[in-house]
């Protein structure tokens, strides 16, 4: 009997330790601001390709270590043994004809070595891509220019950011007859954008020009802020 009448109490305490108060969310108002910082660059990657085609695989591939290997020896004279000079993609692909009636037909082979290349003075820029278009590169898959670290520009981006979202924040409160208050939550949303700039491959004495012009580093933040009266 003691057992019986213990049962009900024992499911009355679980009911109520399983009962949750629901939170109160609180009045907040959500603005979003961007930042922008003008920034001239410091670093320019350029991406350089040698392409051969024959017959056979063996010949494409022999043409363009010769070919390849003359461009990468140049480059690295124009700007010393330590520079950046790397082989970023390297294939071989079979190239056919597909006749409208008929069977497929080999036609040779086609061979692509790029190399990228990476240099802080950028003066130098249109003399190398002179430089490796002389030694026998014949593709100009990129030419860009970057910051070596972007940390600073970023940072100053984000605070233009949040303080044009905490204004937008506050042009909305005063329309609503209501007051900002806590920060609630702050969400960042940074991007930041090259600017590739692509130049006109030029022959004897005059360089190649290339104008860097300036990077724009852009941030977004989203500011959740308590309403107030």
């Amino acid at each position: 009997m003691p057992v019986k009448t213990a049962l009900p109490f024992l499911f009355l305490s679980f009911s109520l330790l399983g009962q949750v108060q629901p939170m109160r969310q609180l009045p907040f108002i959500r603005a979003t601001g961007q930042g922008s910082v003008s920034i001239a660059p410091d670093t320019a990657i350029i991406d350089l390709g040698v392409i051969t085609q024959a017959a056979t695989a063996q010949d494409a591939t022999a043409q363009n270590a010769t070919q390849a290997s003359a461009v990468i020896a140049a480059l690295q004279q124009l700007l010393g043994a330590n520079s950046s000079v790397k082989t970023i993609s390297y294939s071989v692909n079979p190239n056919y004809n597909y006749p409208p009636n008929g069977p497929q037909t080999l036609l040779g082979y086609t061979v692509t070595n790029v190399v990228e290349v990476t240099v802080s003075d950028l003066t130098s820029v249109g003399k190398v891509v002179d430089t490796a278009v002389q030694a026998g590169a014949n593709n100009v898959q990129r030419l860009q220019f970057t910051l070596k670290d972007d940390t600073s520009a970023r940072q100053q981006a984000l605070r233009l950011a949040s303080m044009q979202a905490q204004a937008n924040a506050g042009v909305i409160a005063n329309g609503l007859g209501v007051h900002t208050g806590a920060v609630l939550a702050a969400i960042e949303g940074a991007a930041y954008t090259p600017m590739p700039v692509v130049g006109v491959l030029a022959s004897g004495a005059t360089a190649t020009p290339v104008q860097p012009g300036n990077l724009t580093i852009q941030a977004t933040v989203t500011l959740d802020l308590q309403v107030t009266q």
